[in-house]
């Protein structure tokens, strides 16, 4: 009976740990790091324009490794802050036990990634290793020290510079034909095709604080929740949609793209499920810990159906993708 006991006890901590890894890994928060590329490439076939393959799948790549060298930074730095002590059990830091690894294996994906990238302006524009340096320089002031601009609450701003504008134009650049010299750098069609894809990778990022206001304001961590408290946060959940559904919508009416880009509307449900869950319970951190999750549902679903609204376009009969 006493074996019985301990095989059982040791399988439950191997379920356990299970579980932690796998939200560790987080996988679903990939889709962040991949949506700006495939925007660009969707918008790109769209217009008739080539896409590269092998720099797609390169800039695939180098996004996802860079994205991990973010997220693993992110748990090293909060490990030395003491925000996570109590909040995420799931912290890489936490579940291997070794700082010193987890670092390493940071500052690897990040030398990987910049590898790739730096092969993948080469092929291009070198304009794009710049881009891609931003988008990290602004990842690392979000969670690095000194700055650690998270903690003032400045997180979602410079997520959506990060994965908005800068994110698309390196996309944008990397699949298309090399860039000579005297053309510019396609800062519009960034600015329309980012922005609102953008925004709902944001709502990620604000959504994930829900669950731990009380932790962040114990370590100083200011973040919009603790600022705004949960009420009022839950309130702006419903801005949030609409202003990346009327982002995405303003170049549909004016006949810069397909109507087939109305099919990011996919994304409503997942939405609608996010709103009532937080409208309800955004101060019971157990009901609400799921709510990231259902962020990143919307943000993947209306990321994906905006790129296959306007790749189809052309395809269905409804007219190619311009530049407005």
């Amino acid at each position: 009976m006493q074996n019985q006991h301990a095989v059982a006890s040791v399988n439950a901590k191997k379920a356990e740990k299970t579980l932690l890894w796998k939200a560790a890994i987080k996988w679903p928060l990939y889709s962040v790091a991949v949506m700006p590329v495939l925007l660009a490439t969707g918008w790109r076939l769209g217009a008739g324009k080539i896409v590269r393959l092998d720099q797609l799948l390169g800039f695939l790549l180098a996004s996802v490794l860079l994205l991990l060298w973010e997220n693993l930074t992110n748990d090293l730095f909060d490990d030395e802050t003491g925000v996570d002590e109590f909040s995420k059990p799931h912290s890489v830091v936490k579940l291997l036990g070794k700082r010193s690894l987890v670092g390493r294996l940071a500052y690897l994906a990040l030398l990987l990634g910049f590898l790739i990238i730096w092969n993948l302006a080469w092929r291009s524009t070198f304009s794009v290793l710049g881009l891609v340096f931003i988008c990290c320089l602004l990842g690392y002031l979000y969670q690095g020290p000194p700055f650690r601009l998270g903690y003032q609450g400045l997180g979602e701003p410079l997520c959506w510079l990060a994965f908005g504008p800068f994110a698309t134009c390196a996309s944008l650049l990397v699949i298309s034909p090399p860039l000579s010299n005297k053309e510019s750098l396609p800062w519009d069609v960034a600015f329309q095709l980012g922005s609102g894809p953008a925004l709902a990778t944001t709502l990620v990022l604000f959504c994930s604080h829900f669950h731990q206001v009380s932790e962040d304001a114990a370590h100083g961590k200011k973040s919009p929740l603790v600022r705004l408290g949960t009420r009022f946060s839950a309130g702006l959940i419903p801005w949030f949609v609409v202003c990346v559904f009327v982002l995405e919508w303003i170049p549909i009416f004016e006949g810069v793209w397909p109507i087939t880009a109305f099919f990011g509307i996919v994304s409503l449900p997942a939405a609608i499920a996010l709103i009532r869950l937080l409208l309800f319970h955004h101060d019971q951190p157990d009901l609400i810990v799921s709510s990231k999750f259902l962020a990143l549902r919307f943000q993947a679903l209306n990321g994906l159906g905006l790129t296959l609204g306007l790749a189809s376009g052309p395809v269905l009969g409804f007219g190619s993708v311009g530049i407005g």
